[in-house]
């Protein structure tokens, strides 16, 4: 696996594959950074080598040219962080792309413009790729967010470096994480998965089932594993065609010795509402008209002790309604439990949208071992799927 540490760039123009794929409010301005900022030691150590850097990202989901999702409103925020001028082209390919390439002096940042103003990106066209790539001397794919893409700046335009390619540090560093949990784990393992469908997590629980040690089911899908045991699961959220693979999973399971730990107990409300009125109930018997929005007092005193005694800890969905604080408590005490786990000598991984929005909101990240940049590609490479953006540079 070639590395940034495998270069010296000293004269050389790097071509970054970045995710900069950030939030902007009506303002135009950046309202999280941290794509930006997990980029920087990358950037850094190219620069230090006395190479310059060419940055190359998508922003939304433009159709076309539209002035709303154009990088440059972000230039002066990418400064900001990398402490230098960043110079912006307003292109990606064609004549102005390059004569700002050409033009790039060693030490200097150029932003190009959003690659998916050209449908070419996303189409994984050969062409573009090539344009992409004349503009650089070594290409780095440090985006690992759009990694599961087979697009035109993640996965084609490698073949145009065969021997000056690698990743970059951010991505580096999400492989060798997934690897610590998937294949070079410390025992006891434990996934915590959690979110509202069973559907969106059988291929991750199939793939994992054979890598770990226990299992702590939460969120909603808790309700379609409870109903299909025959529990009384109220108006609860429950997937009600997924009852047999519910079982199947509980199944194979036991046949591989991973101890599933569903809630006992739960924060049943009347209504889908911060203001609800809110009752502890057993999981499996929760009244007609109220739903399960949280985890119970048993039951976090039940995965309290298994994350404790565990040396290596994935996290992948809340465990309750947390952006209502009504319904946080649940997500929160796992957050805390982690964080014990991890001061203690645990390898913890988080990751996932919900798992890493609430990770933030309630100031977990500093005290996890690493916190997933990519959503939709962790996911994938936790089902076991190779990541185009991956191999490309590992071919």
């Amino acid at each position: 696996m070639k590395t940034l540490t495998d270069f010296n760039f000293r004269d050389k123009k790097a071509i970054i594959r970045v995710d900069f794929n950030v939030p902007l409010n009506d303002k135009f301005e950046v309202t999280d950074a941290t794509r930006i900022e997990a980029a920087k030691p990358t950037i850094d150590k190219i620069l230090a080598d006395g190479g310059s850097v060419i940055l190359m990202s998508h922003l939304g989901r433009p159709k076309g040219v539209q002035d709303e999702f154009s990088l440059r409103h972000i230039v002066d925020r990418t400064a900001e962080i990398l402490g230098r001028p960043v110079t912006f082209a307003s292109d990606c390919v064609g004549h102005i792309a390059e004569n700002a390439s050409q033009n790039l002096k060693q030490g200097e940042v150029l932003l190009l413009e959003n690659l998916r103003f050209y449908k070419e990106e996303e189409a994984g066209d050969i062409e573009f790729s090539k344009q992409l790539a004349s503009l650089g001397d070594i290409y780095v794919n440090d985006a690992f967010g759009t990694a599961h893409r087979a697009h035109a700046s993640t996965t084609i335009i490698a073949q145009f470096f065969p021997e000056s390619r690698c990743f970059g540090l951010l991505l580096a560093k999400e492989i060798e994480s997934l690897n610590k949990v998937l294949n070079n784990s410390v025992k006891p393992v434990t996934a915590v998965l959690g979110g509202s469908k069973v559907s969106s997590k059988i291929t991750v629980i199939e793939n994992v089932l054979d890598k770990i040690d226990h299992m702590i089911i939460g969120g909603g899908m808790t309700f379609t594993f409870i109903k299909a045991l025959g529990g009384k699961i109220g108006n609860s959220i429950c997937e009600d065609d997924k009852l047999e693979l519910a079982l199947d999973i509980l199944a194979k399971a036991k046949e591989k010795n991973v101890q599933i730990h569903l809630p006992v107990d739960v924060v049943a409300a009347n209504a889908f509402a911060n203001d609800a009125e809110t009752q502890v109930v057993d999981v499996n018997a929760i009244p007609d008209g109220w739903q399960g929005l949280d985890a119970g007092p048993k039951s976090l005193e039940q995965i309290k002790d298994v994350i404790l005694n565990s040396k290596t800890i994935l996290w992948n969905g809340p465990l309750g309604v947390f952006e209502m604080d009504s319904f946080s408590n649940g997500t929160i005490e796992l957050g805390n439990f982690i964080a014990e786990a991890t001061q203690k000598g645990a390898f913890s991984l988080v990751g996932g949208g919900d798992s890493v929005a609430a990770v933030k909101q309630f100031g977990f990240e500093p005290k996890m071992s690493y916190v997933s940049t990519g959503g939709g590609a962790m996911l994938e490479m936790l089902e076991g799927k190779n990541l185009p953006g991956i191999s490309a540079i590992m071919c």
